[in-house]
């Protein structure tokens, strides 16, 4: 028996952490011994059933898990192994990670880089894997240090806190859009160069106004992103990955066609192999694990589902670490 954050449809919604056993499991050719999960803007969607994420009733919670292989029918896996899974549908479609075991399938995992404990690789979890996607977009596209100052928008999320740690390390300017005034010296401590108040860039605004960003990370959506692109420098780029404002897009084709500007879309749950394990690869190389402790908060699985609604209420700063066992 284990305990796992359960998601049940009928006869009303409702989110609780109950004893389950292996025959509660998924198909699947790899069972983990969950260590760590965490709680991304996904998972809190789900918890509070804000949004209909979950397709499969019922629904283990948690789209992240660090942990040991227990059971392996695969040649590329073995007990003991040290391993990450992050998206490929879990806990939307695939029975998820916020539980002392899952069933897994093995092309989904990652091997966990040695520079990091289970607890610290959920401490980056989704949010910080998809802070590296989209810093590696923004060098594909050939930013440098130096170019010019970077926005990051939604600083004190998960995917905002990691991408000014990154970004700050790898010698870029960071410019942090917020709307908690109070957190200005957490994000200075990240990092952060210069703050500026999101209600800026969260409102209707024109198609180009000033030049201002070499490049920017988003993970808000809508006018934010709008007004990003409209205030982004000629041929600079922006990395979308996130729709915390809105999925709508409010902009006109201006910055992309006068100015070149390129928006780069990030995807973390489908993300080819490849550009995972050099994702985790630069994480290990370019993530300060002490500003990673300072952006973490841990709570056991049974605070997970007040956690949640904590997120989507914007009462949670940074990363949130589950201990499932």
């Amino acid at each position: 028996m284990f305990k796992a954050l359960v998601l049940e449809k009928e006869p009303a919604f409702r989110a609780e952490v109950r004893e389950v056993d292996d025959t509660f499991l998924p198909e699947g050719d790899v069972t983990v011994d969950v260590e760590y999960s965490t709680l991304n803007y996904k998972d809190g969607l789900a918890i509070t059933n804000k949004s209909p994420v979950v397709r499969s009733w019922p629904m283990v919670a948690g789209i992240d898990g660090a942990g040991v292989v227990a059971e392996s029918s695969s040649a590329k896996w073995k007990k003991g192994d040290a391993v990450v899974l992050n998206g490929f549908g879990v806990g939307e479609t695939h029975k998820g990670c916020l539980a002392g075991r899952a069933r897994l399938k093995s092309e989904w995992l990652v091997r966990r880089p040695a520079a990091f404990t289970a607890r610290q690789a959920m401490a980056i979890g989704t949010a910080g894997y998809t802070a590296m996607l989209c810093v590696l977009a923004l060098e594909r596209h050939g930013l440098k240090a130096g170019d010019g100052e970077v926005l990051v928008t939604g600083a004190t999320g998960g995917v905002g806190s990691v991408a000014i740690a990154i970004l700050s390390k790898l010698g870029h300017k960071v410019v942090a859009a917020t709307g908690k005034a109070s957190e200005e010296a957490y994000l200075k401590k990240l990092g952060a160069a210069g703050i500026i108040d999101r209600n800026e860039l969260s409102s209707p605004g024109k198609p180009l106004q000033k030049e201002r960003w070499a490049g920017v990370v988003d993970a808000v959506g809508s006018h934010t992103l709008a007004n990003a692109c409209a205030q982004t420098r000629y041929g600079g780029a922006v990395a979308a990955c996130g729709l915390a404002q809105g999925m709508d897009f409010p902009s006109s084709v201006a910055p992309f066609i006068l100015r070149g500007v390129t928006l780069c879309g990030v995807d973390s749950v489908m993300a080819p192999m490849a550009r995972r394990e050099e994702a985790w690869g630069r994480l290990a190389h370019d993530l300060d694990t002490a500003l990673l402790e300072e952006m973490t908060t841990e709570v056991a699985l049974e605070g997970a589902v007040e956690a949640a609604h904590k997120l989507m209420a914007g009462q949670v700063r940074g990363r949130v670490v589950v201990r499932t066992r």
